[in-house]
């Protein structure tokens, strides 16, 4: 397992991260995995001693059953608090209530409360907010955050889903009133949804973010078990619960082209699709989420996978973004000022 600076932190994050949303189900979680005390404190103990030091949950995940099994599975473990980087996430609806949801002052500050006690915890490590909210103002969250870091209740904070504009805006007004910062993105990235590579990636290099990737094989798509039809094995998750949204004419062709590779190195499409996202420098950890102990070790064993420079070129054309302006013209003009035609 390798680590990695968190954006322009101090802190180290293992490549792969354990994610959550399989653990608890209930309601439309169901869909997507519903593993109760006993597996989750399983795959908790295959991760830690894989050197996984990082955990992502939210308060949303099965409506807070996800960050409660975690949390007892930790104690049960006797799991070194100081090991380990605990990350949730606070926006979405927790009840029917008018602020049950959202990132009013009022509704941050009675989650992240309300997360510590689940997760047995005096501290988060990374408090996430979990989207855009379009009636609070940016100010009013961020000024939230930045209380939660100086009380001692979260060490850093960062964000999720949210456009490069919004970003580059937060950590404007951050930077104006002297508050703590975002330091990761979580987005959806594979290797057949590339749409990050067109604004976010450019702003995660110029402002230092680290990049958290969600759904790295595109709900179960890109293990390469599913037809063109939609049809796959008994009880995933895509054959119900048809997301994240895919161009699945791209996916098909990037899974023919892994396929292949796959076969070479002796290991499953699944690691090849994580192992491409593990090569991406600004890529800092991929989330991994598992219904089953078996889904857990292959993809972990991803991190042993090497991909060569013509695995890599292979894997280009089919996943490749068409080219959509401004890009386009931004690459054109910006032709004579990377090399120049002359010497100094």
């Amino acid at each position: 397992m390798r680590y990695k600076l968190l954006g322009q932190t101090g802190l180290y994050v293992s490549e792969l991260c354990l994610g959550t949303m399989t653990y608890g189900g209930g309601g439309r979680w169901t869909a997507i995995g519903s593993l109760p005390q006993d597996e989750v404190t399983a795959q908790l103990r295959t991760a830690y001693d894989a050197g996984i030091n990082f955990i992502d949950t939210a308060n949303v995940y099965s409506f807070g059953k996800a960050e409660t099994l975690t949390g007892q599975a930790i104690r049960d473990l006797g799991l070194p608090r100081d090991e380990l980087v605990i990350a949730t996430k606070a926006t979405g609806m927790m009840n029917d209530l008018p602020n049950g949801r959202g990132q009013s002052r009022y509704h941050l500050m009675n989650e992240v409360d309300a997360s510590l006690k689940r997760l047995q915890l005096d501290h988060i490590d990374l408090y996430q907010l979990h989207g855009f909210d379009p009636l609070t103002p940016l100010e009013e969250a961020l000024g939230t955050l930045n209380d939660l870091v100086r009380s001692g209740k979260v060490r850093y904070i960062g964000l999720c889903n949210m456009a490069a504009w919004q970003v580059m805006k937060a950590l404007a007004i951050s930077h104006e009133r002297h508050w703590a910062r975002f330091e990761s993105v979580q987005a959806y990235y594979t290797l057949a949804g590339r749409d990050l590579e067109r604004e976010i990636v450019p702003l995660l290099a110029d402002q230092k973010l680290g990049l958290m990737v969600w759904s790295p094989l595109a709900g179960g798509l890109l293990t390469g078990k599913f037809k063109p039809d939609g049809s796959g094995p008994d009880g995933a998750r895509r054959v119900s619960f048809d997301f994240p949204v895919v161009d699945k004419d791209r996916a098909f062709r990037c899974i023919d082209a892994m396929r292949p590779i796959a076969e070479r190195h002796g290991v499953s499409i699944a690691q090849i699709a994580l192992a491409w996202l593990l090569a991406q420098a600004f890529v800092t950890t991929v989330i991994i989420g598992a219904k089953t102990q078996d889904q857990l070790h292959d993809n972990i064993a991803a991190t042993k996978v090497q991909l060569t420079p013509e695995d890599l070129a292979a894997l280009e054309p089919v996943s490749a973004l068409p080219a959509e302006y401004p890009a386009w013209m931004l690459a054109f003009q910006g032709q004579s000022r990377i090399e120049p035609p002359f010497k100094a």
